[in-house]
């Protein structure tokens, strides 16, 4: 009970401070697709439990992984005051596509401009690139902060599961795609479920060009240092495939959400990565 007690007066204080100092929080999540091999973990059993946890921390900005249309549409319905962008990894072609979706706070921030593009040699169109075993996409929006009108540019991505050629190749783009809309002096995010340890090349070729933002947080990392659970409660959590990468931003948190849901399993298969960032 007292660890209890403990844990929610830190997430109170967490929330408090940023009421205070007006920081935007950024969340990345792979909420895991709805699937019903998962049995105890399917959707259905722990979708409010997802709910209840996005409405506590409410990210100005959440990217999702892996959520089907329904799933989608469930926490957009759920939710207090987002909107979201974004479309099917197939664009239509498939009925149970999976979406990278960005959710953001229409209270505090307003879409300008948005796109979504393969992970691809043609990421135009609906493809699949390299050697990966799926179709994979990065959702892409630009948000302009209704008080202070300064623009945020975030890239949502998840990357494939089995490609290493794919995943190498998917971050040169992103590290392209930076440079083709012409961002090197824009506050940028990258996030997202990027099936790499940091140790990987795809890793270190963001990183050329972006900041890990666990390394440049002025507070160390909260929680533990993986973020992948498998749904396994009795997993030693260390490895870390999800991430919230910046440029030209100042970190002032990172966390890896180990919250659990009332029956002690976990609420997806990724925990979720949140940041608070300076304005």
């Amino acid at each position: 009970m007292k660890r209890h007690i403990k844990i929610l007066s830190i997430n109170i204080l967490f929330l408090f401070s940023l009421s205070i100092y007006g920081q935007t929080t950024i969340m990345t999540f792979n909420i895991r697709l709805d699937t019903p091999n998962d049995k105890e973990n399917r959707w259905d059993k722990r979708k409010m439990e997802v709910i209840d946890l996005i409405e506590f921390y409410h990210p100005d900005f959440l990217g999702i992984q892996e959520g089907i249309k329904h799933q989608v549409a469930y926490i957009k319905e759920n939710v207090t005051n987002y909107d979201y962008l974004g479309i099917g990894r197939s664009d239509g072609k498939k009925k149970e596509e999976e979406y990278t979706a960005i959710y953001y706070d229409t209270t505090k921030f307003e879409l300008i401009k948005s796109e979504t593009f393969w992970l691809s040699e043609t990421p135009k169109e609906f493809s699949v690139g390299w050697d990966a075993a799926l179709e994979r996409i990065c959702t892409y929006g630009v948000f302009r902060d209704l008080k202070t009108l300064d623009s945020i540019y975030i890239f949502n991505v998840h990357f494939d599961h089995r490609g290493i050629e794919a995943r190498k190749m998917s971050a040169k783009l992103i590290v392209r795609k930076i440079e083709e809309f012409e961002l090197s002096n824009k506050k940028v995010i990258v996030m997202g479920d990027l099936n790499c340890e940091p140790q990987d090349e795809p890793i270190q070729i963001l990183k050329k060009k972006m900041d890990d933002g666990v390394e440049i947080s002025q507070k160390k990392l909260y929680g533990p240092k993986g973020t992948f659970n498998q749904f396994d409660t009795k997993i030693i959590l260390d490895k870390k495939i999800d991430y919230i990468l910046t440029k030209n931003i100042k970190v002032v948190s990172y966390r890896h959400i180990d919250d659990k849901r009332n029956n002690n399993l976990w609420v997806s298969d990724h925990l979720p990565v949140l940041i608070e960032i300076k304005k």
